[in-house]
C-alpha cells in the first residue's frame, strides 16, 4: 500500500538572511535577503519542488519568523501538521552569509536556544511517521537536548516500522561541545541508517579522526545497517558506495557560481529523488550534482531549488567538470 509521504524530514527549519551586496565581507554589508534556511527544512523543500510528497517534524518560534517559515513550506507543498509552534519564548536561528566571491563565502549562525532544538520526544508521532517511505534525519537535530532525544526516537520508530533511514550528516559546529561528542551521536545515527551522505570532511567528524580514506570510511560503516553512503570531495564531485561492493563516481557540472552554500542540501534533495524513482545510483549522482549546480548559481537555497524538469534542462547542456 502506497504511503501518504514520500519523505519526512526532521530537524532544523530557520531562517536565511543571505547577502544581496555580492564581493564584500560581511562589516561592509548592508542588505540582506531572507529566505527559509536549514538543510533538514531546504531537503523538504527541494523534496516537493521535485514532486515528492513531504512532512516535517520540527519546531519554530512563535512569532511572525516562525509563521514566515510555516507558510512558506505549506506554500511549495510541505505538509507542516508535525512543524510545532515554540510556547516556551525560543526564537528562529539566524544564519547570515557573506559573499566576498564565488569562492569565498561563509555564514555566521545565531544558534543560541533557538527553537528547533526544543523538540522534544513527546511531540514527535509514531503515527506521523508510518505514513512515510522515508525519514531524513539531520546531524544538527543531535547537538542538545530535548532535540536530541527526538530524532533519536523519530529513528526507533523509523526502525520499528521499516521506514527507510537518511542520514544527513549536516555538521555546524555552533551548537555542539567537541567533537569527540559530535562523534558519539553521529555513529549512534550512523550505524542504524540505511543511507549516509555527507562530505568528506564531515565524515572524518563522524569517525573523530581525518585521514581515513573513503574506502576504510565505508568498510567500517558497512559493518552495521548502512546499504548506501555518499561521500562529497568538492570540485572531485561525489562518490557512492554500496554494501555489495559497488563504486560509483559522479562529476561536479560547470556553473555560474554565485555562492557556495545550498549545494548540499540540493544535492540531498535531487540525490533521494532519482533513487526513489528508481533511476539508479549513476543518474542520482547526476541529479544531485544537477540541483546543487543550479542552487549554487542563485542567491537564496530553499527557493532555488529546482524542478525535475529544470534538472533534466540543465543535464541536456551541462558540462563535466574532471
Amino acid at each position: 500500500m502506497a504511503k501518504k509521504y514520500n519523505l519526512i524530514a526532521i530537524g532544523r527549519a530557520a531562517l536565511d538572511l543571505n547577502a544581496v551586496e555580492y564581493n564584500r565581507p560581511m562589516e561592509a554589508t548592508k542588505s540582506f535577503a531572507k529566505f527559509v534556511g536549514g538543510s533538514p527544512a531546504n531537503i523538504a523543500i527541494g523534496s516537493a519542488r521535485l514532486g515528492q510528497k513531504v512532512g516535517f517534524i520540527g519546531k519554530v518560534s512563535d512569532d511572525q519568523h516562525g509563521n514566515y517559515i510555516t507558510q512558506y513550506m505549506q506554500h511549495v507543498g510541505v505538509d507542516t501538521s508535525n512543524l510545532v509552534k515554540d510556547d516556551e519564548g525560543h526564537k528562529i536561528g539566524l544564519t547570515f552569509t557573506e559573499i566576498k566571491s564565488p569562492q569565498d563565502c561563509s555564514i555566521l549562525m545565531y544558534r543560541d536556544q533557538v527553537a528547533d532544538l526544543y523538540l522534544r520526544p513527546a511531540e514527535v508521532s509514531a503515527e506521523y511517521l508510518a505514513q512515510t517511505d522515508q525519514l531524513v534525519i539531520s546531524g544538527t537535530g543531535l547537538a542538545q537536548s530535548p532535540s536530541r532525544e527526538a530524532v533519536l526516537k523519530a529513528l526507533g520508530i523509523a526502525k520499528k516500522l521499516g521506514v527507510q533511514v537518511v542520514f544527513e550528516l549536516d555538521y555546524r559546529p555552533y551548537t555542539w561541545t567537541n567533537t569527540e561528542e559530535t562523534s558519539i551521536y553521529y555513529q549512534i545515527v550512523a550505524q542504524q541508517a540505511d543511507i549516509i551522505i555527507g562530505t568528506r570532511d564531515e565524515y572524518d567528524i563522524l569517525e573523530n579522526y581525518v585521514g581515513n580514506s573513503n574506502e576504510q570510511t565505508v568498510a567500517e560503516l558497512f559493518k552495521y545497517a548502512p546499504q548506501l553512503i555518499v561521500i562529497k570531495v568538492g570540485a572531485k564531485g561525489s562518490y557512492a558506495y554500496t554494501k555489495a561492493g559497488a563504486a560509483y563516481h559522479g562529476y561536479p557540472y560547470k556553473s555560474h557560481v554565485l555562492k557556495t552554500f545550498g549545494a548540499g542540501d540540493s544535492f540531498a534533495a535531487g540525490f533521494l529523488y532519482a533513487m526513489s524513482h528508481d533511476l539508479g545510483i549513476d543518474k542520482a549522482l547526476q541529479y544531485g550534482s544537477a540541483a546543487a549546480s543550479i542552487v549554487i548559481s542563485q542567491l537564496s537555497s530553499s527557493a532555488a531549488m529546482p524542478t525535475a524538469a529544470q534538472i533534466e534542462d540543465f543535464l541536456k547542456t551541462a558540462e563535466v567538470i574532471n
